[in-house]
Protein backbone atom coordinates (compact mmCIF):
# COMPACT_ATOMS: atom_id res chain seq x y z
CA UNK A 1 0.00 0.00 0.00
CA UNK A 2 1.36 3.65 -1.16
CA UNK A 3 0.17 5.55 1.59
CA UNK A 4 -0.35 8.69 -0.69
CA UNK A 5 -3.28 10.94 -2.46
CA UNK A 6 -3.49 12.68 -5.57
CA UNK A 7 -4.59 15.97 -6.58
CA UNK A 8 -3.73 18.12 -9.72
CA UNK A 9 -0.59 16.17 -10.49
CA UNK A 10 0.38 16.82 -6.49
CA UNK A 11 1.45 14.03 -4.27
CA UNK A 12 0.30 14.35 -0.57
CA UNK A 13 1.71 12.08 2.12
CA UNK A 14 -0.44 9.90 4.91
CA UNK A 15 0.71 9.57 8.27
CA UNK A 16 -1.25 9.73 12.02
CA UNK A 17 0.05 10.99 15.57
CA UNK A 18 -1.75 8.90 18.25
CA UNK A 19 -0.57 11.75 20.36
CA UNK A 20 -2.52 14.27 18.56
CA UNK A 21 -5.34 12.06 17.17
CA UNK A 22 -5.12 13.55 13.90
CA UNK A 23 -3.93 12.72 10.35
CA UNK A 24 -0.88 14.91 8.77
CA UNK A 25 0.90 15.03 5.98
CA UNK A 26 2.77 17.20 3.15
CA UNK A 27 2.80 17.53 -0.77
CA UNK A 28 5.64 15.36 -1.85
CA UNK A 29 8.20 15.24 -4.47
CA UNK A 30 8.58 19.37 -4.44
CA UNK A 31 11.02 21.47 -2.39
CA UNK A 32 8.61 23.83 -0.93
CA UNK A 33 6.87 22.88 2.18
CA UNK A 34 3.04 22.61 2.48
CA UNK A 35 1.33 20.78 5.29
CA UNK A 36 -1.80 19.94 6.38
CA UNK A 37 -3.85 17.86 8.72
CA UNK A 38 -7.10 16.82 9.61
CA UNK A 39 -9.29 14.49 12.25
CA UNK A 40 -10.52 12.16 9.73
CA UNK A 41 -9.79 11.14 6.35
CA UNK A 42 -12.72 13.54 4.21
CA UNK A 43 -10.99 16.38 6.28
CA UNK A 44 -7.28 15.04 5.67
CA UNK A 45 -8.31 15.26 1.71
CA UNK A 46 -9.94 18.42 2.32
CA UNK A 47 -7.21 19.62 3.67
CA UNK A 48 -4.39 18.33 0.95
CA UNK A 49 -6.78 19.79 -1.94
CA UNK A 50 -6.82 23.06 -0.29
CA UNK A 51 -3.15 22.96 0.30
CA UNK A 52 -2.25 22.36 -3.51
CA UNK A 53 -4.69 24.68 -4.16
CA UNK A 54 -2.95 27.60 -1.67
CA UNK A 55 0.28 26.69 -3.02
CA UNK A 56 -1.19 26.97 -6.98
CA UNK A 57 -2.57 30.38 -6.12
CA UNK A 58 0.64 31.86 -3.92
CA UNK A 59 3.18 30.75 -5.86
CA UNK A 60 0.56 32.33 -8.81
CA UNK A 61 0.22 35.76 -6.72
CA UNK A 62 4.13 35.76 -6.32
CA UNK A 63 4.94 35.53 -10.16
CA UNK A 64 6.64 32.46 -8.96
CA UNK A 65 6.06 28.80 -11.40
CA UNK A 66 4.80 26.70 -9.04
CA UNK A 67 7.10 23.51 -8.65
CA UNK A 68 6.29 20.31 -10.04
CA UNK A 69 6.70 16.89 -8.88
CA UNK A 70 8.39 14.59 -11.76
CA UNK A 71 10.12 16.92 -14.27
CA UNK A 72 10.75 14.16 -16.42
CA UNK A 73 14.56 14.38 -15.81
CA UNK A 74 16.52 12.66 -12.76
CA UNK A 75 20.54 12.14 -12.22
CA UNK A 76 21.50 8.12 -11.74
CA UNK A 77 24.85 7.11 -9.62
CA UNK A 78 25.16 3.81 -11.32
CA UNK A 79 28.84 3.47 -10.46
CA UNK A 80 31.68 2.79 -13.07
CA UNK A 81 31.93 -0.50 -13.94
CA UNK A 82 27.48 -0.39 -15.10
CA UNK A 83 28.15 2.89 -16.56
CA UNK A 84 30.62 1.79 -18.65
CA UNK A 85 28.00 -1.28 -20.03
CA UNK A 86 25.70 0.70 -20.51
CA UNK A 87 27.85 3.10 -22.86
CA UNK A 88 29.26 0.06 -25.06
CA UNK A 89 25.39 -1.62 -24.84
CA UNK A 90 24.20 1.98 -26.60
CA UNK A 91 26.97 2.02 -28.75
CA UNK A 92 26.30 -1.34 -30.63
CA UNK A 93 22.53 -0.68 -30.43
CA UNK A 94 22.89 2.55 -31.97
CA UNK A 95 21.15 4.29 -29.09
CA UNK A 96 21.89 7.32 -26.50
CA UNK A 97 22.28 6.06 -22.93
CA UNK A 98 19.44 8.25 -22.20
CA UNK A 99 17.26 5.60 -24.24
CA UNK A 100 18.93 2.95 -23.02
CA UNK A 101 17.95 3.92 -19.14
CA UNK A 102 14.74 5.00 -19.94
CA UNK A 103 14.49 1.38 -21.83
CA UNK A 104 15.75 -0.78 -18.93
CA UNK A 105 13.48 1.11 -16.77
CA UNK A 106 10.37 0.37 -18.97
CA UNK A 107 11.53 -3.15 -19.15
CA UNK A 108 11.95 -3.21 -15.60
CA UNK A 109 8.89 -1.58 -14.65
CA UNK A 110 6.53 -3.46 -16.70
CA UNK A 111 8.46 -6.69 -15.19
CA UNK A 112 7.10 -5.86 -12.09
CA UNK A 113 3.70 -4.93 -12.91
CA UNK A 114 2.79 -7.94 -14.33
CA UNK A 115 4.33 -9.80 -11.37
CA UNK A 116 2.01 -8.56 -8.79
Amino acid sequence: MIDLMEFKGYYGSIHYSDADACFYGKIEHIRDLVSYEGYGVHSLKKAFEDGVTDYIETCKSKGKDPEKPFKGSFNIRTGPELHRLAHIYAQEKKMSLNQVVISALESYLLASKLSK
